[in-house]
């Protein structure tokens, strides 16, 4: 960290510490992540998800990745220092956007998408806080969970904050891919029209009743693995009928409507690519930047966590919160919005099985 100053410490999460720092010979100022993991050799650290992804990654919509050393043994990654968040842009903004700002919001982070799976990527921790502004330009970050779409399975269950899920993951199939970032794409665009999240589960059996209660039960016409998931969970699915979208969403568009239901579709192989939901006619429509309306609050990097004092309160919170989903009386009250730190989850609900059992 010699050719660093820091400035100040902006986030702690479970894998590392994010500082915002200042080149002492350039003075540029830069977002810097220390990995609270010890590294012995260069070769570990080169092996490292964040790292082999975003040294292959060079886009406009993915924030730049400008520098990795390491230090006895602390491995440090130097990131493009960007200002504010799409999450503040939709916790700030009085109501809903526009379509055309939904439609300016969604055609760069599909871009961005498209050139991370081109790339052999798929990044597993899409949400709001995820994508960063730079100026008029959206930026996804925060590559810590990201996959190679060629390597192996099975993977680890936990993936990505919960509320933005992908129903393969909640029913926990280790084989997954890149079809989980376009489901969490369309939880993103469904939140960017309505200024909340569509599916906000409270823990993770609720997550799937969230689901179940806007597309209906899956089963052997929607989704066949799904119904052998389930079972192989002794799980006995909730019995719902599909929610019109254009209900829940009004302001939306039939067009607007029709990719969100092609994006949130149940079988992850029915799901479209990047490079396909970017060739939806939808796009074809006005444009709006919403640069006017991003917050003024001081610069966010690219991590998802929030201050120091603030994590430590989610901690805190998460300790006294215990949640057990009774199906049979209905959906859990919704918690308030980022209460869980979700980095820090346990995926395994011990209480899943059993929940679902009783339906």
């Amino acid at each position: 960290m010699k050719n660093y100053e820091t400035i100040e410490v902006v986030g702690d999460g479970a894998f590392g510490t994010v500082l915002k720092c200042k080149n002492r010979e350039t003075g540029q100022l830069v977002a810097i992540k220390k990995m609270k993991q010890r590294y012995t050799s260069w070769e570990e650290c080169c092996q490292l998800k964040e790292v082999t992804s975003l040294r292959k990654i060079k886009h406009q919509n993915v924030v730049r990745l400008l520098e990795v050393f390491r230090e006895e043994e602390h491995l440090f990654l130097v990131f493009e220092l960007l200002h504010g968040s799409m999450y503040k842009s939709i916790r700030d903004h009085d109501g809903p956007f526009s379509e055309a700002q939904v439609r300016f919001c969604m055609k760069q982070i599909l871009l961005g998408l498209q050139y991370v799976h081109r790339c052999g990527f798929f990044h597993r921790d899409m949400k709001p806080e995820n994508l960063l502004w730079d100026g008029d330009t959206l930026k996804i970050c925060d590559f810590g969970l990201a996959r190679e779409i060629r390597s192996k399975p099975p993977y680890t269950e936990y993936v990505s904050t919960r509320w933005y899920r992908a129903p393969e993951i909640v029913l926990r199939h280790q084989f997954y891919n890149s079809p989980v970032d376009i489901w969490a794409a369309g939880c993103i665009m469904a939140e960017l029209f309505t200024s909340k999240p569509l599916f906000q589960g409270t823990s993770e059996t609720d997550q799937l009743f969230k689901i179940c209660s806007v597309l209906g039960t899956p089963g052997p016409g929607n989704w066949p693995d799904g119904a052998k998931l389930a079972q192989r969970l002794n799980i006995r699915l909730p019995s719902f009928a599909p929610t019109p979208l254009h209900t829940i969403i009004p302001n939306a568009s039939p067009e607007a409507i029709e990719l969100l239901t092609e994006m949130l579709q149940y079988d992850p192989a029915k799901r479209p690519s990047a490079s396909k939901a970017l060739q939806h006619p939808w796009f074809n429509g006005p444009m709006e930047p919403i640069s006017k309306m991003t917050p003024k609050t001081p610069p966010k990097v690219f991590t998802s966590v929030e201050k120091v004092d603030e994590n430590k309160k989610m901690k805190e919170d998460e300790s006294i919160k215990v949640h057990v989903t009774d199906f049979s009386k209905g959906p859990a009250q919704i918690p308030p919005r980022r209460l869980v730190q979700e980095e820090e989850e346990e995926l395994k609900d011990p209480s899943f099985d059993d929940i679902f059992e009783n339906l």
